[in-house]
């Protein structure tokens, strides 16, 4: 089996907790990835006064691979996100987020959503600055959004053609340009363009995003994969994760055209580091969708069946879904599941 080179950032927090059972259950797989290991974000800043070192990007660079434990971003001071350093240095403009049901008695049954999220562009490019007013250097607060058609259509392209490659029936176009007529129309407008070329291929169809936040708790089962600006696809994708038992379960795919990272979405709980109670869902589903990428559909087909199986069995879960079993009694359990 030729081995792919991949980068692995163990991150902070649960992070290595986590990483530890996701590499168990590939090595059971034989997935074929050649782990090359580098640190990002407090664990790199601690150990070298650096939070995303040059060895760090050096090796995403050449692996054009990676999987990523969760990182800690310092709220108000400290260094820059990382995961946004990330996305901004390998240009990483779409984000992947599934979301499927799992768990048995929520309110929905058999839900299997995906949002792709332009993820370079919109309100989250940080332009903003203060306007003083009198003796009040904060008394305003102005922000500005940014998209461009380039942006706009590479990413729906890219959309269009992961949900025909998954065997995706509908894509839905979410924005907001009844308001933000520009920012958002432009959005709207490239990939309703973009989108006649799959018409023959995909439903189509768009939605304003308050609505679609309220049609997705009322119905989430009338959309297949959901496609939308940053902001909005930051703020829905955790409201999908609510519907299918939260951010444990929510794995994610960043993806340019020159590298990938993988990761789970929730962040790196630092106050239930080393205890081995976290729930390595979110990773090992992340894990699934890095061996998609790389075509060995087969093994993440086996481990999503695999978590599926356990967590639908309802025993052996960990504490954040009501059960008792420590990180390495669920991994164990997945493993048992493949053997």
């Amino acid at each position: 089996m030729n081995k792919i080179p991949a980068t692995l950032i163990p991150g902070d927090g649960i992070g290595p907790e986590i990483v530890e059972a996701t590499l168990k259950v590939l090595d059971v797989l034989e997935a074929p990835f050649d782990w090359e290991q580098q640190l990002a974000g407090v664990a790199a800043e601690t150990a070298s006064g650096n939070p995303l070192p040059q060895d760090t990007i050096d090796s995403i660079r050449k692996n054009k691979l990676a999987l990523k434990g969760p990182l800690t971003t310092p709220v108000g001071s400290g260094f820059r996100s990382i995961n946004v350093r990330l996305r901004e240095e390998f240009n990483l403009f779409a984000n992947v987020r599934p979301a499927r049901s799992f768990l048995l008695g929520g309110r929905f049954e058999n839900v299997d959503l995906v949002l792709i999220r332009e993820n370079l562009e919109g309100l989250y490019v940080g332009v903003e600055h203060y306007i003083p007013i009198a003796d009040d250097p904060k008394a305003v607060a102005e922000a500005s959004g940014i998209i461009t058609r380039y942006g706009c259509t590479r990413f729906a392209e890219f959309a269009f053609n992961w949900a025909i490659k998954n065997n995706r029936k509908r894509v839905t176009i979410i924005h907001k340009a009844n308001i933000l007529k520009k920012l958002t129309g432009l959005f709207l407008e490239t990939a309703t363009e973009i989108g006649k070329k799959y018409k023959d291929q995909l439903e189509i169809d768009e939605r304003i995003v308050d609505n679609c936040a309220m049609q997705l708790v009322l119905n989430p089962n009338q959309f297949d994969v959901l496609i939308t600006t940053n902001m909005f696809g930051d703020i829905l994708s955790d409201e999908i994760a609510g519907l299918v038992g939260g951010l444990g379960l929510a794995p994610a795919a960043n993806v340019g055209e020159e590298a990938a990272i993988f990761e789970a979405v929730h962040g790196s709980a630092p106050d239930i580091a080393g205890r081995q109670i976290a729930n390595p869902t979110a990773l090992m589903l992340a894990a699934a969708l890095m061996l998609d990428h790389v075509d060995e559909h087969d093994k993440a087909d086996r481990l999503r069946e695999a978590l599926d199986s356990q967590l639908r069995s309802n025993e052996g879960l960990t504490v954040d879904l009501k059960g008792t079993a420590s990180t390495r009694e669920f991994t164990d359990n997945i493993i048992a599941r493949l053997a």
